[in-house]
């Protein structure tokens, strides 16, 4: 309800499990005339909710003053059946999120997948300025959302992507990542520590890691038979291409850079495409989740781990936490203790179709 609402009526609890009681900003964002979904009003007098406007009618100008009036008062609703429009609807306009006290954890993680899916790939078909300004916008949403509270990153992780597609992709990399951060870094989120600018960075290296991935032709991308020695170079050629992007966008910051630079390189020096086993924070966690979300989803080639999420996610999980990253460099540590590149290990060899596809992605 919006904060300047005054409301002047006793509104049973039970009543938001069925609707949601919206506020003049939610009602401001839908059309004039002709809002996208049915209105319900409150009847104080019964004690019960009745129909105010259908979709497909046309409100008259007295509705709608009446209706502004009894929003300001708390009186108006939408019902959870319409769900899906209401959730398309606020994923247009998604800053709608953090003045919407109404929605509940999961409705809100529903508007974050699929407004910040549907952005990224409007970016990463045309990875221009313009369209990352608004691409931009949004994931300072999720993160104005997230900085707030870390553990609602657990609804986001519930809605990770099962199909692949570089948006996908990137959304589940984005939604990991900063769960695991959330794990990772739990007490100075917990105490509100963790400076909003570096959080930012982080989020946004996570969700554009992949972008030079657009200047590989799609028939590479969706290949279902190994790569030709040509094909297997344009496709490592990823990383450099998406630091040259990444500079054009004016993004140079540390946490994105790594993201970028160093999501293919492994802490026994195996990766690309530097073979360095020198590795940031952000290009390390980075690492970890590029690796886990292309395997719990199905590509062409072959399908995605269904088991993953419920088994490798939780060793992934105390792996990074114990070892992983330690504040001591990783790359000082060598020998059989490197339990991140077991870690690694453990998943590829679940699927001995994908393991040979892995090592190009």
């Amino acid at each position: 309800m919006n904060s300047k609402a005054k409301p002047k009526h006793d509104i049973p609890d039970g009543l938001n499990e069925e609707y949601y009681q919206i506020s003049a900003d939610i009602l401001g964002s839908f059309n004039k005339y002709r809002p996208p979904l049915n209105i319900f009003e409150f009847k104080e007098d019964v004690c019960r909710i009745a129909p105010f406007y259908k979709v497909g009618g046309r409100l008259s100008n007295g509705q709608i003053e009446e209706l502004a009036s009894m929003v300001n008062e708390g009186l108006i609703f939408v019902s959870r059946d319409d769900h899906p429009v209401y959730v398309k609807h606020i994923s247009y306009q998604l800053d709608l999120v953090l003045v919407d006290k109404n929605l509940k954890e999961r409705e809100i993680a529903d508007i974050f997948t699929q407004a910040l899916t549907r952005r990224m790939k409007e970016f990463l078909d045309q990875p221009v300025p313009v369209v990352f300004e608004k691409l931009w916008v949004d994931l300072m949403v999720l993160t104005e959302y997230l900085h707030a509270d870390i553990h609602r990153t657990r609804g986001l992780v519930r809605r990770m992507h099962k199909e692949h597609s570089l948006e996908n992709h990137s959304v589940n990399c984005g939604f990991l990542g900063l769960a695991l951060f959330g794990r990772l870094q739990r007490k100075d989120c917990e105490a509100g520590t963790v400076k909003r600018q570096t959080f930012d960075r982080l989020a946004a290296g996570l969700f554009l890691h992949d972008m030079g991935m657009t200047k590989v032709a799609q028939f590479i991308r969706d290949k279902k038979v190994p790569l030709t020695g040509d094909e297997r170079t344009k496709v490592n050629a990823h990383t450099r291409v998406g630091y040259d992007m990444m500079t054009k966008l004016n993004l140079k910051y540390p946490e994105v850079e790594e993201c970028i630079s160093q999501h293919h390189e492994r802490l026994n020096g195996s990766g690309y495409p530097l073979k360095t086993r020198e590795m940031g924070f952000a290009g390390r966690l980075c690492a970890v989740v590029d690796s886990f979300c292309a395997m719990i989803t199905s590509r062409p080639y072959g399908e995605g781990l269904a088991h993953a999420q419920r088994r490798s996610g939780y060793r992934a999980g105390q792996t990074l936490r114990s070892y992983h990253f330690q504040s001591t460099p990783v790359a000082s540590r060598a020998g059989p203790q490197n339990e991140a590149v077991t870690g690694f290990r453990h998943c590829r060899n679940q699927r001995n179709t994908f393991s040979k596809k892995e090592a190009a992605f």
